[in-house]
């Protein structure tokens, strides 16, 4: 039988297993996996992997790609190129773009668009705001990824402070809620605080004094307990503190949760300590914390009080980000290079291979229900990550972020991206891309 491709003789990393074996590639989906690495079927194309780790592409579930509205920051088909050339081959994006998805017409608008452009699988979330919960209530929950809830700051109409309509969400939607969890009242207090003894001068480092760790715990608290009341499916976004480690259960299996939560690269990669070099390159909601707080999530990983490992890749413009602290916005890119810092970190003895390919990965397939996605097994989708052990610098030149910046610029790290798949395709190949085929709509088994 004809096949598409054969890897060859690569490691495969899947399932708490790392062994040598070919894999083969058919109509899209994974065909064979062979540890007999003399049976060869009559592939198309061979492509050597001795000395390569073979992973499942990496699911993000949460990415602001900015378009509608904001595509001077970015856009769909930029970011996406962006991501396959970092080995993510899905992602989830946010509804808070110009004008924020609040209907089923605006959400699938941006599904057209990603159907036209997109090298990567893709969904979107649907968006919730005080008055349109009967829109939200008639999203189909086969093809969609979830409902995003703002209980923090956000772009329009997007915060969602009535607690009424919470109750509403929480106790009508039998979709996956995704939450971002500040504080609105405690973020205002601080920043007038800062802003009475500073003025227009406050300091990057006084960010996570601003959104501090009480800002987040108020509102993480709070969602677990409506969760907690109404049944609701609740998954938190970008965890930053230590203290919210408390609210998450690592006693039963992901797969029986209610309540899960997710960790972003930047909270497990950078420190407050940085600020003072990087400034507003190192500025997300939530902020960026303490090492304390650094070296908590980094366990909570690892004990499974986290579940997920996300990035919340959000450009703005080089211009934007050199602005003074109150002026310069939050959010930085970070797809084209999530799986290369998560490896380092390997490298570096914080986590195990088996485990960030656990929480790119599988983690995310299991906790969206996603079709046959995650995994390297036979049947799936061909969506496959080759990684060379090669040093690869991050360089202005090498950046494919629309808005051309990087918070990880001058850093070097152990590992490159070599090539990746998506659904079969071979679209990223030692810095090439093939942009013939576009990636597909995300299905959920639900």
């Amino acid at each position: 039988m004809k096949t598409d491709f054969l890897i060859k003789g690569a490691t495969v990393v899947n399932e708490g297993k790392q062994q040598v074996a070919n894999v083969y590639i058919a109509n899209s989906r994974i065909f064979k996996i062979s540890t007999n690495l003399d049976q060869q079927l009559e592939p198309i194309e061979t492509i050597n992997g001795t000395g390569k780790l073979l992973l499942p592409g990496v699911i993000d579930d949460q990415v602001h790609f900015r378009e509608p509205g904001l595509t001077q920051k970015a856009e769909i088909a930029t970011e996406a190129k962006a991501a396959v050339a970092g080995g993510v081959t899905s992602f989830m994006e946010m509804p808070n773009t110009i004008p924020n998805a609040l209907t089923q017409k605006l959400l699938q608008d941006k599904y057209d668009r990603a159907a036209e452009v997109s090298l990567a699988n893709y969904s979107f979330y649907m968006g919730a705001s005080n008055n349109n919960l009967d829109e939200v209530l008639t999203t189909n929950p086969k093809d969609v990824c979830g409902v995003k809830v703002f209980m923090g700051s956000s772009t329009g109409n997007m915060l969602v402070d009535k607690q009424a309509t919470l109750e509403g969400i929480f106790g009508e939607c039998e979709m996956l809620i995704a939450t971002h969890c500040e504080d609105e009242q405690t973020i205002r207090n601080n920043t007038k605080i800062f802003k009475e003894k500073y003025g227009h001068d406050i300091p990057f480092s006084a960010h996570p004094k601003i959104r501090n760790a009480e800002a987040c715990y108020i509102s993480s608290s709070k969602a677990v307990e409506l969760a907690t009341k109404t049944g609701a499916r609740l998954h938190i976004l970008h965890l930053s503190t230590a203290k919210e480690m408390s609210l998450f259960r690592n006693d039963i299996p992901l797969k029986n949760k209610k309540i899960t939560a997710e960790a972003c690269v930047h909270h497990l990669w950078f420190d407050e300590s940085q600020y003072d070099t990087k400034g507003a390159f190192i500025k997300w909601n939530p902020a960026v914390k303490s090492i304390a707080d650094r070296d908590a999530i980094r366990a909570a990983v690892n004990s499974n009080l986290i579940d997920v490992i996300a990035t919340d890749h959000a450009p703005h413009t080089f211009k934007e980000k050199s602005l003074d602290y109150v002026r310069a916005p939050s959010g930085g890119p970070l797809v084209q290079h999530v799986l290369l810092a998560m490896l380092q970190m390997v490298d570096q003895g914080i986590f195990t291979l088996d485990k960030i390919v656990e929480k790119l990965c599988h983690a995310p397939a299991d906790l969206f229900n996603v079709v046959d996605r995650g995994y390297i097994r036979e049947g799936y989708y061909a969506d496959l990550v080759l990684v060379n052990k090669s040093d690869f610098s991050v360089t202005k030149s090498n950046i494919l972020y629309k808005c051309g910046w990087s918070p990880f610029e001058g850093t070097t790290f152990n590992n490159t991206i070599d090539s990746t798949f998506v659904n079969g395709i071979l679209v990223y190949n030692k810095g090439n891309f093939n942009e013939e085929n576009k990636g597909s709509r995300l299905l959920f088994n639900r």
